[in-house]
């Protein structure tokens, strides 16, 4: 199964930041919620390693939710810019920035989309989240 690795590099009141890698290469950047002990669409989810799968979203269409996660359902991927967008899920993009005066992942759409190109024709990987701060 195809392993991806969703390193976080900082957190503050404006979200989570993380790189996602695969194949050892980094390819998107992430913004999650700051960590507020794994309330729903609240908090981004604990560190560990999960199942992802394809799914269809009726908001963001074909994307992959994460699997597994105690006590919580229904986490994506998907596109977003600010804290405001997540929701709980994890969101892709390209470039880190601020919007509107606060901190934001940007180019959501086009890092979004180069992750669904990366795992085309997979319907399942592994995502493991680590904290390296």
């Amino acid at each position: 199964m195809t392993s991806l690795v969703l390193k976080r590099v900082a957190s503050n009141d404006g979200g989570t930041f993380g790189v996602l890698i695969i194949y050892g290469t980094p390819f998107a950047l992430t913004l999650e919620d700051p960590w507020r002990d794994n309330l729903k669409n609240a908090s981004c989810i604990p560190e560990n390693t999960y199942a992802c799968r394809r799914v269809i979203s009726p908001k963001f269409g074909e994307t992959f939710e994460v699997a597994n996660v105690p006590g919580r359902s229904h986490i994506l991927l998907h596109t977003g810019n600010t804290e405001e967008d997540t929701h709980g899920c994890i969101l892709v993009g390209e470039s880190f920035g601020r919007l509107n005066g606060v901190p934001a992942v940007l180019s959501s759409k086009e890092g979004f989309k180069e992750m669904m190109e990366m795992l085309k024709g997979m319907d399942e990987f592994e995502l493991k989240i680590q904290w390296v701060i």
